[in-house]
């Protein structure tokens, strides 16, 4: 499997860019509420609950290792590695439907 076959299945398939517009949504969402609002509440949990399970599995680890003074800067990271490695996923799997689906009528 090459670059462009990963970059395929991650990004630019509908299923992933669908995906990763949502997650980048709640992001720029999560952003503009913390920036904006004096009690933004548990808006911030937004981004990692599009992202789970692999991004509690990553806060997990970060946890572990960092303890609970965790750089903000390593969260984001492991949110980010998440959702794109959850994109892969979601995009391997449409590629085997629509190429079951298109071998069917062939």
């Amino acid at each position: 499997m090459n670059f462009r076959t990963l970059l395929r299945l991650t990004v630019t398939n509908p299923a992933s860019a669908i995906y990763l517009g949502l997650v980048g949504a709640s992001v720029v969402f999560t952003g503009v509420v913390l920036l904006t609002s004096s009690d933004p509440g548990f808006v911030g949990v937004w981004p990692f609950f599009f992202t789970a399970p692999t991004s509690l599995v990553a806060v997990s680890i970060i946890s572990a290792v960092g303890g609970m003074d965790a750089p903000i800067w390593l969260l984001a990271a492991g949110l980010a590695v998440s959702a794109l490695l959850q994109s892969l996923a979601l995009g391997a799997t449409y590629e085997a439907l629509r190429g079951r689906r298109i071998g069917r009528t062939a």
